[in-house]
């Protein structure tokens, strides 16, 4: 398993070894030791996702409230999408950035990205099929979103046409967020993640 580390702080690409063979394949697609070792503490596993998108939906961009926020460990079991990471931080070096890694059925890779960070994607397939791992449960008044297609973040979208519920269609901008003093403060978030690993043990 490799781990590297995304331009986006506290963002990780995970790439599987895959064993193959004429029967089919086999790999380790999530590893609790290997993850820690690279966080530098553990991923609490408090709930698990499974999301279905027809190709050329756009998801995101969410987040949740610091604390205790929800990292994600994301991966794409059948099809294909664009995963992005947005960083959503207020004082981090990389605020406002994204970057996106494409999850597949193919290689096999994952995401990981820690509390406060933003997440979305796009699909590439019919039946794009992504399983998220979470810290915490889902908690309605803690979840918030950014609109996915705002000038400001300027993801480039590979869809002619994105596809939105209408939730992410509603979502404010990332200017009037940070205006309201609603998106993740970055010293909170490290603070965060430092009580995390002082409880690794």
């Amino acid at each position: 398993m490799k781990i590297r580390q995304l331009s986006i702080g506290d963002a990780w690409e995970i790439t599987p070894v895959l064993h193959g063979d004429p029967r089919g394949l086999f790999s380790e697609f999530y590893r609790f030791d290997h993850l820690a070792a690279e966080v530098g503490h553990p991923l609490r596993l408090a709930q698990g996702n499974l999301s279905v998108s027809a190709r050329g939906v756009v998801r995101g961009i969410h987040f949740a409230d610091v604390p205790p926020g929800q990292a994600k460990y994301v991966t794409c079991t059948r099809g294909a999408v664009l995963d992005v990471v947005v960083d959503l931080r207020v004082g981090s070096p990389t605020f406002g950035r994204w970057e996106g890694v494409q999850l597949d059925d193919v290689d096999r890779r994952a995401v990981y990205l820690s509390e406060g960070l933003g997440h979305g994607f796009c699909a590439l397939s019919d039946d794009a099929t992504l399983t998220y791992l979470c810290s915490e449960s889902y908690n309605p008044l803690g979840e918030h979103g950014i609109h996915p297609l705002d000038p400001e973040l300027d993801i480039a979208w590979p869809a002619a046409e994105p596809i939105l519920s209408a939730r992410d269609a509603a979502a404010p901008t990332l200017a009037e967020v940070l205006a309201s003093g609603g998106l993740p403060d970055y010293a909170t978030c490290q603070r965060y993640t430092e009580t995390l690993r002082s409880q690794k043990g």
